[in-house]
């Protein structure tokens, strides 16, 4: 190769290369202070997009995962509320067949219908009060509600309301219910019955339906699980492999100065020639 003072060929490719691994010492260091290897659609346009749709799912199950949290606590109050009302109609039940008896006199029925009444009108407060969020499943006020079941918000989970309200189709005692007779007795007793076995059916089905809510929460919450997994798959970077790669690239650049130095000394040369 001629030597020359105008061109400093082994320069310009040692400055090429130079260059190429101070790219790559960039990119190891952005690996590493980011943790990823596909930090942006540069790095790999592919598997951004491909990992951006996985996060878009993720935040979506996660919205989906409120939706469920709260469609099942409200259908936990309104199973709380059945329960203690369920509890209050076996008193009811206890006071209403006391009061068949016909040789009970004036005072005693009296007690017991004061304590029916005391018993049936706190029936009404609960079912006015088993609400949450602004929603009461027990009272008639809400037809149904509905919890997201999937991340395109395609696919919903339905909990039919159960109207617990006194004189309904489920609890059949009467508002103004009294066992002031042996006959009203009789007929509160017959009305109590049903009603009991009504309102354990409505908990059935409400019990069932919290239940579902569970098993899909757990469910939703494994699957953005996976799906945090996949996308750290994806674009995660390998720090103990980028630590290594790092301390060869900045022995290469090291090496690359003093090769560029080195180049950029052998012009010099030509002096000898006219020493």
């Amino acid at each position: 190769m001629a030597i020359s003072v105008n061109t400093n060929a082994g320069a310009l490719v040692a400055l090429q290369n130079l260059n190429v691994t101070s790219r790559q010492l960039e990119s190891v260091q952005n690996r590493i202070s980011t943790g990823l290897k596909v930090a942006s659609a540069k790095d790999n346009g592919g598997v951004f997009a491909i990992a951006q749709k996985l996060r878009g799912d993720v935040r979506s199950l996660g919205v989906v995962d409120q939706s469920l949290n709260r469609v099942q606590s409200l259908v936990d109050v309104a199973s709380a509320a059945g329960q203690a009302i369920s509890d209050l109609l076996i008193d009811l039940k206890e006071k209403a067949l006391a009061a068949t008896d016909t040789s009970l006199d004036a005072q005693s029925r009296t007690a017991l219908n004061e304590d029916f009444v005391a018993l049936r009108d706190q029936i009404k407060t609960i079912v006015a009060n088993a609400s949450f969020n602004g929603k009461n499943l027990i009272n008639g006020s809400t037809n149904s509600v509905t919890a997201l079941a999937n991340a395109a918000g395609s696919a919903v989970i339905t909990v039919l309301d159960e109207d617990l309200s006194l004189g309904g189709a489920v609890v059949t005692v009467g508002a103004a219910e009294v066992i002031n007779t042996s006959a009203a007795a009789a007929t509160a007793l017959a009305a109590v019955n049903a009603s009991l076995t009504n309102v354990n059916s409505s908990l059935a089905r409400l019990g069932t339906k919290s239940k579902a809510l569970e098993i899909h929460t757990s469910f939703t919450t494994k699957l953005s699980d996976a799906l945090t997994a996949s996308i750290g798959n994806l674009v995660d970077a390998d720090l103990a492999k980028e630590s290594a790669n790092l301390q060869a690239l900045q022995v290469k650049q090291q090496l690359g100065v003093q090769a560029l130095s080195i180049a950029n000394q052998a012009p010099q040369t030509i002096l000898a020639f006219f020493q």
